[in-house]
């Protein structure tokens, strides 16, 4: 089956979103994905699953308040398959947005599942990663993101529900959850770093300014 290229879709996200928080964030789970992919013997399907990931958000920026309901025709005006407008559209599923819609695409394939369950926790973890001296998550210990995940003033915005129903919707306990999404970061980590700098290279303008 043909999909959307991986510069295809990265060009269709920057289109519609600017901000490098959110930038970053689509990074994360295309990185994220990718591993998982690897990680459940999907390996041939692995820049598949990423492209995803990168797109998951896509309408998040410009229209918050019809997130995963603007996705379907921005998706497809950039040339994105089916397939992957019901795996975007999924990770929604069960979520009140904005204007009052629930979202009711669920998440059937186990890559959908995948990115319900490991979404909202990759921004938990980045969260918790930036507590730490390091800024890392290839230093951080299972036993510090389960105390951070436990303190639900933090991350406030990373729904604990949505992510206990992303483990169950897998069959996973969460702790099989955090372990795997935060082994997936700290390895996906140096990759996603050298990409954002990529794109928004910070020491050209001090170099010229020298």
């Amino acid at each position: 089956m043909e999909h959307i290229s991986r510069d295809e879709a990265f060009a269709l996200l920057k289109k519609y979103n600017k901000d490098p928080f959110h930038i970053q964030h689509a990074l994360t789970v295309e990185a994220v994905m990718k591993w998982y992919a690897n990680e459940l013997g999907y390996s041939e399907d692995a820049e598949y699953w990423g492209i995803v990931g990168l797109l998951h958000d896509i309408d998040f920026e410009l229209y918050t308040g019809e997130h995963c309901l603007k996705a379907p025709e921005l998706l497809r005006e950039g040339g994105a398959g089916e397939d992957i407008i019901h795996a975007v559209c999924s990770h929604g599923y069960g979520i009140t947005v904005g204007c009052g819609e629930t979202i009711n695409v669920e998440p059937v394939h186990e890559m959908e599942k995948v990115l319900f369950a490991a979404d909202e926790l990759t921004g938990l973890i980045w969260a918790a990663a930036l507590m730490r001296p390091s800024k890392s998550t290839k230093d951080m210990e299972l036993k510090s993101l389960k105390k951070k995940y436990k303190s639900k003033g933090f991350a406030a915005g990373c729904s604990r529900e949505v992510i206990e129903r992303g483990a169950s919707q897998l069959g996973w306990e969460l702790e099989e959850l955090l372990t795997r999404t935060l082994a997936a970061m700290a390895a996906s980590e140096d990759t996603i770093n050298a990409e954002m700098d990529a794109e928004y290279p910070q020491s050209e303008e001090s170099a010229d300014n020298e």
